[in-house]
């Protein structure tokens, strides 16, 4: 199959450049507006199914470009916890918190406030942050070097007023 958009960093542009006057700054409702649109699409076309597993793995995708360009490394959790709520907030995807870390079992349950993709929506049947739940799987993969299943158990569109997140480790 030809593809014609391998995704890398560069992608994103030079905004600096491109756009002088309203440099990196966009209102949500024009992302989500792209989100959901194309959620639409691809639901109409695919299934619910699919789709959920396609913004599965590209939120994985960009959340592996994200670990590589945009945190510093480091191999204390503590200090990839520190740094990553301050890049989620810094960037504007939302709070992060951790509830409970168990790294020996490899578990995690962490919320996301204010999220980027859902809060404010009107309530649904069921939780919609599959792509972050991509993006966050791909964090804790880049950190740890271990691949994490991630799923969310709350949502704002669920009625919680934060995205709750279990991740495990699929250890060999």
């Amino acid at each position: 199959m030809e593809r014609k958009y391998i995704f890398n960093w560069s992608l994103l542009g030079d905004l600096k450049e491109g756009r002088p006057n309203l440099g990196d700054q966009v209102k949500i409702e024009i992302y989500r507006l792209m989100q959901f649109t194309f959620r639409d699409v691809m639901e109409q076309t695919l299934g619910s199914e699919k789709t959920d597993e396609l913004f599965y793995q590209a939120g994985k995708l960009a959340g592996g470009f994200f670990f590589q360009h945009v945190m510093e490394p480091t191999e204390d959790i503590n200090e990839f916890i520190r740094q990553l709520q301050c890049v989620l907030k810094d960037y504007g995807i939302g709070i992060l918190r951790i509830e409970k870390a168990d790294l020996e079992a490899g578990e995690l349950v962490l919320t996301v406030s204010e999220d980027l993709d859902c809060s404010g929506l009107p309530e649904q049947d069921s939780e919609i942050c599959k792509y972050d739940e991509g993006f966050i799987s791909a964090l804790l993969e880049s950190f740890s070097g271990v691949p994490f299943s991630v799923r969310e158990v709350d949502c704002w569109c669920t009625g919680d007023r934060t995205c709750r997140f279990h991740a495990k480790a699929e250890r060999q």
